[in-house]
């Protein structure tokens, strides 16, 4: 009894652990591809804040805020410094 209980068991959690790693590699892959991006709260004065807030840089519609959908927008610095880049809301 025992060794028919493994027969037609073993097939099927060898087919569940394929499942399993096929999924886990394809979001490892996606997970890999986007770079956090830190954006920061401009001042009254138009310059770049002090504290960073993880962003993203690829275009989901959703802009990037400070205090997660209802603070103020995040921006990215370029090259010199100052914060014109638009970003967006980490997926």
């Amino acid at each position: 009894m025992k060794t028919q209980f493994l027969k037609n068991a073993v097939p099927f959690g060898v087919i569940a652990l394929a499942l399993s790693g096929a999924f886990a590699t394809t979001s490892m892959q996606k997970a890999s591809a986007v770079f956090p991006q830190p954006g920061f709260q401009l001042d009254a004065m138009g310059n770049c804040g002090d504290t960073p807030v993880s962003c993203d840089t690829q275009d989901n519609d959703i802009v990037c805020r400070v205090n997660d959908l209802t603070g103020p927008q995040a921006w990215g610095k370029n090259t010199s410094g100052e914060c014109v880049i638009k970003l967006y809301r980490p997926e």
